[in-house]
């Protein structure tokens, strides 16, 4: 497929997505939404693309919203770049937020996703990134849940990553006051894992996916995706156990597990037969359900 709006290549079983407009520091559009869905949808269809990482091109990794459209841009009558279209609405004809439609479909990615922040990620440029697995950070990245300020509230189902991800009293003290905070504030309050030196941000981000790469199962890691963000809303551990024990036992006999055995036992790197394409348990969850 061809992309206006992002980058995409696929190079030793990694694949980046890079978010391209850098002369409106990548700011986020309907076309740029549309895109998202597609190379994901590519991403999942793909069995040589084992983990992801996405960026940003130029100094910015995302500004939030285009708001290039004025005073009217959040207006769903005037507005179509922050909503889903028309043929895209809730039951009682809403229109769906656009960059929640991103965020789930990230959420229900079957490979992991490691956000690369090398500037500003703002709005929607940094809620986007919830669902992602792992977010590194560059020491010059900035962040802004500025939803407030502009006289919106937060989207891109952040109301529902966000406290899960720092907690509920730093999620609401960084949407209450919609300030600007750089990358050790987010380090601090657990939205990043890692800040690194701007030249250290990509080799980091391809180290961690790399070890996915070159050393899992592929339908392992996207069953163990599936269950750690769904358990996430699991009513008690014993529904998580039931969907541990349906998976163990789908899995458990199969060929991937078979050879990392065998492997291990023979000292010798692993080589995972099981693609998942067409070897992904129906016991895997299916979330986030609709």
């Amino acid at each position: 497929m061809s992309y206006s709006e992002i980058g995409y290549e696929v190079r030793d079983g990694i694949a980046t997505v890079t978010l391209d407009r850098p002369e409106h520091m990548n700011a986020y559009t309907f076309v740029m939404r549309n895109e998202m869905l597609r190379v994901f949808d590519e991403i999942d269809a793909d069995d040589a693309v084992r983990a992801v990482v996405v960026t940003g091109a130029g100094r910015a990794f995302c500004a939030g919203a285009d708001l290039s459209g004025g005073g009217r841009t959040f207006d769903k009558e005037q507005s179509t770049d922050m909503f889903a279209g028309e043929d895209d609405v809730l039951e009682d004809g809403t229109p769906r937020d656009g960059g929640g439609t991103v965020a789930l479909r990230i959420a229900r990615c079957l490979k992991p996703v490691i956000g690369a922040f090398n500037g500003a990620a703002v709005g929607v440029g940094v809620t986007m990134t919830l669902p992602m697995d792992v977010r590194l950070a560059s020491e010059k990245a900035k962040f802004g849940f500025v939803f407030a300020r502009r006289g919106i509230v937060t989207e891109a189902a952040s109301s529902w990553f966000l406290p899960r991800i720092v907690g509920i009293s730093q999620a609401m003290e960084w949407a209450a006051t919609g300030r600007v905070f750089d990358a050790q504030e987010a380090l601090a309050g657990r939205l990043v894992s890692r800040v690194l030196a701007p030249d250290e941000l990509l080799p980091a981000a391809y180290g961690l996916a790399r070890e996915i790469a070159d050393n899992t199962s592929a339908v392992s890691v996207a069953a163990i995706r599936r269950l750690m963000w769904s358990g996430l809303s699991a009513p008690s551990p014993w529904d998580s156990h039931v969907a541990d024990s349906r998976l163990m036992a789908a899995l458990g006999g199969g060929a991937d597990a078979q050879e990392g055995v065998t492997s291990f036992l023979e000292k010798r790197p692993a080589d995972f037969p099981m693609r998942v394409t067409g070897d992904l348990p129906a016991e895997v969850p299916d979330w986030p359900t609709r």
